[in-house]
């Protein structure tokens, strides 16, 4: 059966039976439930949902939004909505400094990694000037491919000075956790975000196509010292992260 087929209201579109989103909803959640439409692939345009059922686009866009808010759909700028590869949609507070580990363990998620590289490097001119090290430093570099549920949702490239991390091999599960035993887990952080289209070497690792919409964030962290401890940036996939903040009116 073909979708346009299985959008046709004969049979499914109760009128009585409550809202009209509700019943849209829960007909293309089970369109993808049996494969009609499967992961990755592009559903039709609102207006031609609406034209199929003769339901409102409005009853349509609040269907949609639905589905996107459960994580069943995506939306992707300029190209539409598709079904989603099951990437877990996680929202996350730019209030908090938290690791990845712990983000996603708050969310029921069970988190892994894959690493791309542990050691100790001659510093490149960029971390010099982040971590304040002195002409001959080495700095301790952890990078990193995230997961949660075995998704793809981050590379994390972190640097730190070798006195604040002397042996990298130190860190299996969660940097934080390591610094907290030594007493050097930072209290504070800066970061800065930019969108960005991912390029070829990031998005394979991260199994979207090239050109994806992502998001770069460079992190600057301190001790309460005010020492900077710790220098990371990160690609995220733009389908996978909402980033939220809380704003407040400023005293006058």
């Amino acid at each position: 059966m073909l979708i346009d087929e299985f959008l046709m209201p004969d049979g499914w579109l109760d009128t009585t039976s409550g809202p009209l989103y509700v019943r849209l909803r829960q007909r293309l959640k089970e369109g993808i439930e049996q494969e009609l439409l499967p992961k990755n692939s592009p559903l039709p345009a609102e207006r031609e949902i609406a034209s199929l059922t003769g339901l409102s686009r409005v009853t349509v866009r609040r269907a949609m939004q639905d589905l996107v808010d459960r994580g069943i759909i995506v939306q992707r700028q300029g190209s539409g909505s598709f079904v989603s590869d099951g990437t877990p949609k996680v929202e996350q507070s730019l209030s908090r400094l938290t690791s990845f580990t712990e983000d996603m363990g708050r969310r029921g998620l069970d988190a892994s990694s894959e690493w791309l590289g542990r050691g100790l490097h001659m510093p490149s001119p960029e971390e010099v000037m982040a971590l304040a090290l002195a002409s001959g430093d080495s700095v301790a570099r952890v990078e990193r491919l995230r997961r949660a549920n075995g998704r793809p949702m981050a590379i994390e490239r972190a640097s730190l000075p070798t006195d604040i991390l002397p042996n990298p091999l130190l860190v299996e599960t969660s940097l934080y956790e390591v610094l907290e035993s030594s007493g050097n887990r930072p209290v504070r952080a800066l970061q800065r975000i930019s969108a960005i289209n991912l390029e070829d070497d990031d998005a394979d690792l991260l199994g979207v196509v090239a050109g994806t919409a992502g998001l770069s964030i460079a992190r600057t962290s301190y001790l309460a010292n005010r020492r900077v401890v710790e220098f990371t940036r990160s690609i995220y996939r733009g389908d996978a992260y909402d980033f939220v903040a809380e704003l407040r009116l400023a005293n006058s």
